[in-house]
């Protein structure tokens, strides 16, 4: 799974270049990989709360971001959002989202109001269902270089549309 989830980040976030803050962390190994071994709503919500507890407590340099990786029971897009919902609200009773940002990728990724078969999606796709954990400092600093962040969007959809639907499922198979 981990294995997987690596490949998707090296062809596809890396390769792509989706996201430009990703290299130095993936470089100096400060991604942590976690896997949900649960698939109950409890389990998956306790899950939720070590990790991101982890995330807190660990040293920037040993763990910049963690990616959380949800292998049973969010297999529908829907239950998904759900939990994604929950997480986002429990940041916000903590008042800890002036420290962590979430992230989310799904296999089954679908923008709000976009077509079905637009590429756009696949900006968002992942192998499994995760959740990534983003410190807010890391976000800042990085976007103090960025004269446009939302250009960056509009930069993965061209790039995908570029290399086409074949290829990009090719990169990306479990999106079909």
């Amino acid at each position: 799974m981990i294995k997987t989830t690596r490949l998707w980040l090296n062809q596809m976030v890396l390769g792509l270049n989706l996201c430009p803050f990703s290299h130095s962390v993936v470089a100096q190994d400060q991604v942590h990989y976690g896997v949900c071994s649960g698939t109950k709503d409890a389990q998956l919500k306790q899950f939720y709360v070590t990790e991101l507890q982890r995330l807190l407590d660990a040293d920037e340099q040993t763990i910049a971001t963690s990616l959380l990786m949800f292998p049973q029971g969010l297999e529908a897009f829907d239950d998904y959002l759900d939990l994604l919902d929950w997480f986002q609200q429990l940041l916000e009773q903590a008042e800890l989202t002036e420290h962590v940002q979430l992230a989310s990728f799904h296999p089954k990724y679908q923008f709000e109001g976009v077509a079905f078969e637009d590429l756009s999606h696949f900006t968002n796709r992942s192998p499994y269902p995760t959740i990534h954990l983003l410190r807010q400092a890391q976000i800042t600093k990085a976007l103090a270089h960025v004269a446009d962040p939302e250009q960056i969007f509009a930069d993965n959809i061209e790039t995908l549309n570029k290399l086409g639907r074949q290829k990009v499922e090719l990169l990306c198979p479990w999106g079909k």
